[in-house]
């Protein structure tokens, strides 16, 4: 029991220094050599937690899609409401990203240039999914509040999904200054009047 703690916590270390170290040295490549530097151990010490520097990418993809995806069920079990799910589960993702600068590196996906496939393909397979998840509420709200999205499901899903990552883009490219809650309520106002319609005035 006390080996296994003290793994998970070592692990655990590993991924919050490498978080770290990609809000701060915002541009630049990161090294196993630094991140021993970081974390205070040595590189062999690093790989006896972690194979490569890939499987450590990937532990921090895991917690994002583990963080959203949890919190997203729980909004579908809470609220009921076909456009309410869509402005609870945007402001989620925009509000994780501003409040993990580093982690919102590794959705924009820009701090994998020069990584494995694998990984950059992981992490669109998250907003795939985001987007997808979007779709299924879409769809829903026919069914259960007799609303359709003003132009097709799988347009508007897609503008969703694209209205999330061009946020976090705009924060990681400034260097976390543009945060994606600024002017949130706004655009909101604007997304969601223009999103869902009644039968009567979609058939119109």
């Amino acid at each position: 029991m006390t080996q296994a703690t003290s793994t998970l916590s070592r692990r655990e270390q590993i991924l919050q220094a490498l978080a770290l170290m990609l809000e701060e040295d915002s541009g630049k490549r990161i090294t196993t050599a630094a991140l021993a530097r970081q974390v205070g151990v040595s590189e062999a010490a690093l790989y006896r937690h972690f194979p490569s520097k890939a499987r450590m990418f990937e532990g921090l993809i895991e917690f994002i899609e583990t963080s959203l995806f949890e919190r997203i069920r729980r909004i579908l079990e809470e609220t009921p409401e076909a456009l309410g799910r869509c402005e609870k589960i945007v402001q989620l993702v925009l509000m994780f990203a501003e409040k993990n600068p580093g982690l919102s590196r590794l959705m924009d996906g820009d701090v994998l240039t020069g990584e494995t496939a694998r990984l950059r393909t992981r992490m669109s397979q998250l907003f795939e999914r985001l987007e997808t998840q979007f779709k299924q509420i879409l769809r829903e709200a026919e069914l259960r509040e007799g609303l359709r999205p003003r132009v097709a499901v799988s347009a508007s899903a897609n503008l969703l999904a694209a209205f999330v990552e061009g946020r976090i883009s705009q924060y990681v490219r400034s260097d976390f200054r543009h945060l994606p809650s600024a002017h949130w309520e706004d655009q909101w106002t604007l997304l969601g009047a223009q999103l869902l319609v009644g039968r009567a005035t979609t058939n119109a």
